[in-house]
């Protein structure tokens, strides 16, 4: 059966849509990035994590932020998303979210695991967190080589069997960042994962942000690209809960394959973040410089900000570049995602055209 079609079809209902989306916008995921510290060193982190800084947010001032949205958005539509750094290393972690779950709020978190006891998996459940998400990003030394932490794949994978030991999640995903150095390790995770009891597997590809800067060695190439779809596409067929990012337009033949649904970049549309510093952002992948940064919450309340700004969000980026507005793919790609965007020179830094389409 031919699905190009039906595909077609599909896209030109979601570009419909997306211009709505730019009209009416909907909060439904809020990042709160509690803390910069990380006990890990990652080479391909977007925000160069290492250690708290000076004006990250107080335990009051995430009380009040957590009133403000549940006063301006209600708690039905939202999920929560609470990241870092590693967010446990927020020494008010237990405290700021125990106070969201008891306001309403349904939240799921990121983590390297490291920390997760089984003391600390019994107290996520405690505090209310249905979902998270554990980054496994090769095989034992490469993981360790890539994180910066000597014994992190070990204590990630506890982590890992302690969150589901507690039983009582919704979600126990696990992701993995490939890259060209650990490409050749996915058949030997894959082996891993399936002796797993876990919800999901998450494989998304090395983004040229933040620290993966420094090593542009590891960026996937052409064949990395279709090789790394490909055996996404295989596993879902054969059933397997595996799935890819929410990154980037992959064209026809891949869309709708790897991961539930289509293409669409949700920073500022249906995605906020709020920085360890207060700033407002959409998507924490994006760079963080003046144009993308919409306010900050020690002086602007975020419903106020997601109502009137966010403006650099709500158009198609293709917009900006006359080679991307002048392609065939423009009405589907809108430009791709905001986090691997070039705003110095207004172009994407990831096209998959030529490679997937």
């Amino acid at each position: 059966m031919d699905l190009a079609p039906v595909k077609t079809a599909h896209l030109n209902r979601l570009a419909d849509y997306t211009r709505t989306l730019y009209r009416e916008p909907e909060l439904r995921k809020l990042f709160f990035e509690l803390t910069l510290q990380c006990n890990e060193r990652c080479f391909h982190c977007g925000s160069s994590c290492t250690a708290a800084r000076g004006d990250e947010l107080s335990r009051e001032e995430w009380f009040r932020i957590i009133d403000e949205v549940k006063a301006d958005f209600g708690t039905s539509r939202i999920q929560l998303c609470i990241t870092g750094g590693e967010p446990l290393l927020n020494r008010d972690f237990f405290a700021i979210m125990g106070y969201a779950h008891e306001q309403g709020f349904r939240w799921g978190m990121t983590s390297n695991a490291t920390l997760i006891t089984p003391a600390v998996a019994q107290r996520l459940a405690d505090v209310g967190m249905g979902t998270i998400s554990v980054s496994i990003d090769g095989l034992r030394d490469t993981h360790d080589a890539l994180r910066g932490l000597r014994g992190g794949y070990d204590r990630a994978m506890a982590g890992i069997q302690n969150l589901i030991d507690v039983g009582s999640f919704q979600a126990v995903q696990v992701t993995t960042v490939v890259n060209h150095g650990n490409i050749d390790q996915l058949d030997d995770l894959f082996q891993i994962m399936d002796g797993l009891d876990i919800d999901s597997w998450r494989v998304i590809n090395l983004e040229p942000i933040g620290r993966a800067l420094l090593r542009p060695d590891l960026m996937l190439t052409r064949e990395d690209y279709v090789r790394l779809f490909d055996f996404i596409r295989e596993r879902r067929r054969a059933g397997y809960p595996l799935e890819y990012g929410c990154s980037h337009y992959l064209g026809l033949e891949y869309e709708a394959e790897v991961r539930e649904w289509y293409w669409l970049c949700n920073a500022g549309v249906y995605t906020a973040s709020i920085m360890a510093n207060g700033d407002i952002a959409a998507c924490l992948d994006i760079e963080r410089r003046p144009e993308t940064v919409q306010g900050n919450v020690r002086r602007d309340r975020l419903h106020d900000v997601w109502e009137n700004r966010f403006e650099l969000f709500r158009h198609d980026l293709c917009e900006l570049n006359e080679e991307c507005r002048a392609c065939e793919h423009a009405r589907f790609c809108r430009g791709d995602a905001h986090h691997s965007w070039d705003y110095d020179r207004n172009r994407p830094m990831v096209c998959l055209k030529g490679t997937l389409f």
